[in-house]
């Protein structure tokens, strides 16, 4: 087959690869459409792939064949295997791979053509490698935060700022004298180091109650990066796929933002939960508690029932057995809703997944600004698992760290029923208020355990 025939194949199929991944974008904004849009991806990238090996020359078919059987035998467990209450750090850790990969392909290609390397090419593999390191080892503490492997807290200590100004600075002055030297290959090095270190005080400084919005960004981080490597390497899919990839973790990190009351130089240099340490103890006050059967009593003589699942729902794998409970409720005529707020769980969309999972009716799913009005209205709200987006103090404490945080008003409700395993602070690190309000009574325990002693006590009622 001739040269020209395997380029027009090659364009053919990135230009339907990038109209897939357009509508894999679209089908994966709904959870109803999901599944046809992860397929879309799915089929975008394999005809991505089969075009890119079908125009490059590729001299050793043994590495590429082994490249991708280490790649399945790493990703296939962790897709079959790892549990919903993982994908926060899956989907971190895949950033950091994606990003290194991005890096280290930027790296190769600068030390192959050094030192011609055009003022273009140079600009943009400065810029694409910067943000690949960075984003590289942002990724991995945000992995490490979300597995709880480091504290959650941000690290914070005096001259931070400072310091990674001068990192990110110096990065950028090393690659702007690399655009007018490239020969510099020791600036180049010190480049690289100075975007992985900027990566890691980026990430250790922001606290864990953020990630959500830092995943985000991260992935924003990932497909600009992945652009430049496009521009590099001359390949137009990579660059449509960085694009995309850029744009939407942009996107959806602006909408993180917005639904946290947050700005991004807020979430990015905020340090926000330093000072959870000294409101998250406070003196001891009582607080009502009751059993499974005082639960039931309050769900059958309700008329309107909100659940709001957080990541204790996630922790327990509680979702079937929450669909029980408002199954039998619904068969006794109550009105059934669940309330998710934009960062419920770990990660954006967590929760809807979770109850997507349990055949859960779309329509019943209500976001933020949905739901709010309704609570004045709904006899109990249930809360399972979820902490800091319950919070009332981010309504009336301006001391606390989530004040002017948009939160699920379930505090309006006429009764809440607070399905936690204790009295500890949530993610961010901050006591709830909500706990001892004359409305709430406690329920400790596992949330699936919990619920389905409920479910057994609304059958004997």
């Amino acid at each position: 087959m001739s040269p020209a025939v395997t380029a027009q194949i090659a364009l053919g199929s990135y230009v339907i690869a990038a109209v897939l991944f357009i509508l894999s974008l679209k089908g994966m904004s709904e959870v109803k459409t999901s599944r046809l849009g992860n397929s879309a991806g799915i089929l975008g990238m394999v005809l991505g792939v089969a075009g890119t090996l079908a125009a490059v020359s590729i001299h050793r078919y043994d590495l590429v064949i082994g490249a991708v059987f280490i790649g399945a035998v790493v990703g296939v467990p962790m897709a079959l295997k790892m549990p919903m209450t993982a994908v926060p750090q899956r989907t971190a850790i895949s950033h950091a791979f994606g990003a290194l990969a991005a890096a280290l392909v930027g790296t190769a290609e600068y030390l192959e053509r050094v030192p011609d390397v055009d003022t273009f090419t140079m600009l943009v593999l400065s810029a694409e490698v910067i943000l690949g390191y960075l984003t590289f080892t942002g990724s991995c503490i945000a992995f490490g935060k979300l597995q709880e492997i480091i504290p959650t807290k941000p690290f914070i200590f005096r001259g931070r700022h400072i310091l990674s100004a001068l990192l990110i600075g110096g990065a950028v002055a090393l690659g702007i004298a690399l655009v007018f030297n490239s020969a510099r290959v020791e600036l180049f090095l010190i480049m690289s180091a100075c975007a992985l270190a900027f990566g890691f005080l980026l990430v250790m400084g922001i606290g864990g109650a953020d990630m959500p919005t830092v995943i985000a960004i991260l992935n924003s981080y990932a497909g600009l990066s992945a652009v430049g490597l496009g521009f590099v390497l001359n390949n137009k899919l990579l660059i449509v796929a960085g694009a995309l990839d850029g744009s939407s973790g942009l996107v959806l990190a602006v909408l993180m933002c917005k639904a946290m009351n947050r700005s991004f130089t807020n979430v990015l240099f905020g340090g926000f939960g330093a000072v959870a340490a000294s409101t998250g103890k406070t003196e001891e006050r009582p607080v009502k508690s009751g059993g499974a059967e005082d639960a039931a009593m309050l769900l059958t003589m309700a008329n309107k029932v909100v659940f709001a699942p957080g990541y204790g729902l996630a922790v327990a794998q509680a979702q079937h057995a929450l669909r029980e409970l408002a199954d039998i409720l619904k068969s006794r005529g109550v009105d059934i809703k669940y309330a998710i707020h934009p960062v419920a769980g770990r990660m954006p969309g967590h929760m809807n997944v979770l109850l997507a999972d349990a055949d859960i009716p779309y329509e019943e799913i209500q976001d933020l600004d949905q739901i709010n009005p309704l609570f004045p209205e709904t006899d109990v709200t249930v809360i399972v698992g979820a902490n800091d987006v319950v919070n009332p103090a981010a309504k009336k404490d301006p001391k606390s760290p989530l004040f002017g945080m948009p939160m699920l008003d379930v505090d309006r409700a006429r009764n809440v029923i607070f399905l936690k395993r204790s009295m500890a602070a949530g993610f961010a690190g901050v006591q709830n208020e909500l706990f001892y309000e004359p409305n709430t009574m406690m329920l400790f325990g596992d949330a699936k355990a919990s619920l389905l002693k409920v479910t057994q006590a609304v059958r004997e009622l």
